[in-house]
């Protein structure tokens, strides 16, 4: 049975999801058959572009029609929870972009609300299906690196006056924009909760943080130091030390193209052509999530084994936590959710 997908937000991300998804060789079956934005106007340009059969004018519409099996929520931050809980009230699987939601009683909602239904849902966290990270994984579990102790991961990239990063009302953060890729990098490395979260960051004229250092500390006694800075430009790597050396990925760490083993050897992990431009730095690797979520729903799988609900949910407090430190608050955090 094929898998149609319906693209929810005709902007930068959801371009990248598509194209990404459309040129790969080995996608298996899996097709976008809709689209839908708040301008149809945009999303009917979107459908020419990509070859999408249908255009829904609004994302009502979309999620009532029969024309669909999941959405692919690409909305802004602010949207995330009320336009995924439509999907799924209408009977849809969901794959929402990241973060899940502005804060943990929204996302503990959401997902609650998901296994209700006995529908899919998944945060679109793409790096976790990265084949390098998949060989860091296999590294780690060979014992190459002994027993880690430290994780140092750094994002920045000058988008400090992007709107959706900027404004509160848009849900506006650096650690719920690209701080949440180290933020799970630390936990894809250590696999549990931390013990102490310790987190200083800048705020800008709106109240939102264009800057966070964040240390993790964990029981078994290491560390994650973690920087993101909406500013500048950072060596945007990853690396893992244990007791027996270190493995590093490579720039950019959140979809790498190489990793460095601990023994020094240099792997690449190329991603596949496209005659269509990308936004974002090697978004040919969204389509490797897709192929995880398929292959649940082919198994009847409400959550992904390699990225569960209760991995969103540390995530969630992770980054709940961080703004309570730094000083950002949003409406949302007074409020209580079903």
């Amino acid at each position: 049975m094929t898998i149609r997908w319906g693209i929810v937000s005709a902007g930068k991300i959801g371009h990248d999801f598509v194209n990404a998804m459309n040129t790969f060789p080995d996608k298996g079956d899996q097709v976008i058959t809709a689209v839908a934005a708040r301008d149809s106007q945009r999303a009917a340009e979107f459908a020419k572009l990509h070859n999408i059969p249908k255009v829904f004018e609004n994302y009502e519409a979309l999620a009532q029609s029969k024309d669909i099996d999941i959405a692919y929520v690409g909305v802004l931050n602010q949207d995330h929870y009320n336009i995924s809980k439509l999907f799924l009230e209408n009977g849809k699987h969901v794959l929402c972009e990241k973060p899940l939601c502005l804060n943990f009683k929204q996302a503990q909602s959401l997902l609650s609300f998901a296994k209700k239904k006995k529908l899919f849902l998944m945060e679109a966290v793409w790096s976790r299906f990265s084949p390098a990270y998949l060989a860091l994984e296999e590294e780690i579990k060979s014992g190459k690196l002994g027993e880690i102790k430290h994780v140092d991961v750094n994002f920045g990239t000058p988008i400090g006056k992007v709107d959706r990063v900027t404004k509160k009302d848009l849900g506006g953060s650096a650690i719920l924009d690209i701080g949440i890729y180290v933020l799970q990098f630390a936990q894809f490395v250590y696999k549990t909760e931390p013990v102490k979260i310790t987190a200083t960051g800048i705020l800008n004229e709106n109240g939102v943080d264009i800057v966070d250092t964040v240390v993790l500390e964990y029981e078994c006694g290491g560390r994650a130091v973690l920087n993101v800075d909406t500013r500048v430009k950072l060596w945007n790597k990853a690396t893992v030390v244990g007791t027996k050396g270190r493995a590093t990925i490579e720039e950019p760490f959140h979809f790498p193209k190489k990793f460095v083993h601990v023994d020094g050897t240099v792997e690449d992990f190329p991603r596949h052509s496209s005659n269509l431009h990308y936004n974002f730095e090697n978004s040919a690797g969204l389509v490797y999530q897709t192929l995880e979520v398929v292959k649940c729903l082919r198994e009847g799988l409400l959550e992904s084994p390699r990225f569960p609900h209760s991995e969103s949910l540390i995530l969630a407090k992770l980054e709940d936590a961080v703004r309570k430190q730094v000083g950002v608050h949003y409406d949302v955090d007074d409020q209580e959710f079903p």
